[in-house]
């Protein structure tokens, strides 16, 4: 029987990464994000922005007067880089973490414990804030990446000590046992024989921490906290951030004060990302489905 679910979610994957890859080539899409507060009727009558979904602006219009549409599709690109960058250095860290404690008396076996029991004790939405307000953070000129490695690095103890679990599992195993026979080192064992048997289950996992990251950076975004800001000094001794994207999560937390004037504004953000991480979910358990019936 097919994998509806591995297929309705690449399917909506592949829709998605096609919008963000050749939505904002579109005329349309770079002129909806041009600045209207204000339309003309007639010569006596007019209207203010934000301007309610209509044919002319399907999703509507923020205060700005910009078509709302127009930002989602122009922001796709920027949100899957952000969260795919995020998973990406997470599991890369993790696998690392994995294979330098892999030996029980090595000193990284003790710091995947650490981060794990910090990841358990701290939800990473409170670090995160807690992190990202800090004033040599906030300030400084290499915020994004300070940001996206804390995002990464904070909960790939997690995952590391999942990782390590695994392999403890699998060591008693007769594959394992006859690699060791055979002279393989820690790391012809790690390459040989765990990396591939743990592949199928951090795809798995790989799929599910993107939709969490996109939950995550959705929470941030509701309390106005950027992962892309700059700080510009404006004027002698002051300065203001100001965002670098239109990620998703930005446009959610902009227009968070908005939604007594117009509830798309933030609606149709919050919608994007509700949808993305639906699509991250279906194919975390599609893949799952697929790999246990392997």
């Amino acid at each position: 029987m097919r994998n509806k679910t591995l297929l309705f979610g690449s399917v909506m994957l592949a829709a998605i990464l096609l919008i963000s890859l050749i939505g904002p080539l579109f005329p349309l899409v770079q002129a909806g994000i041009e600045e209207q507060r204000m339309v003309f009727i007639n010569s006596t009558t007019y209207e203010r922005a934000p301007f309610p979904p209509s044919l002319q602006h399907p999703f509507g219009s923020d205060d700005d007067g910009r078509d709302i549409l127009s930002l989602i599709i122009m922001g796709a690109k920027d949100t899957l880089l952000l969260i795919f960058s995020i998973t990406a250095i997470r599991y890369l860290a993790a696998v690392l973490l994995a294979f330098l404690g892999s030996s029980k008396k090595s000193p990284f076996r003790l710091l995947i414990y650490g981060l794990n029991g910090f990841a358990a004790s701290l939800p990473l939405i409170f670090a995160a804030i807690l992190f990202i307000t800090m004033p040599m953070f906030t300030f400084s000129p290499n915020r994004v990446l300070w940001v996206i490695l804390f995002l990464s690095l904070t909960d790939a103890g997690r995952v590391a000590f999942i990782i390590q679990q695994s392999m403890s599992s699998l060591s008693h195993s007769q594959f394992v046992e006859a690699g060791v026979t055979v002279g393989n080192n820690q790391m012809g064992l790690f390459i040989r024989y765990y990396l591939p048997n743990l592949l199928p289950e951090l795809i798995v996992q790989f799929f599910m921490d993107l939709g969490k990251v996109a939950l995550l950076l959705g929470q941030l975004g509701i309390l106005s906290i950027f992962v892309t800001q700059v700080f510009v000094q404006t004027t002698y001794g002051y300065g203001e951030l100001q965002n670098t994207s239109l990620n998703w999560s930005t446009l959610l937390g902009m227009a968070r004060s908005d939604i007594l004037r117009g509830f798309w504004i933030p609606f149709f953000p919050a919608l994007s990302l509700t949808l993305l991480i639906f699509t991250f979910n279906m194919i975390s358990e599609g893949l799952r489905q697929h790999f246990s019936r392997a």
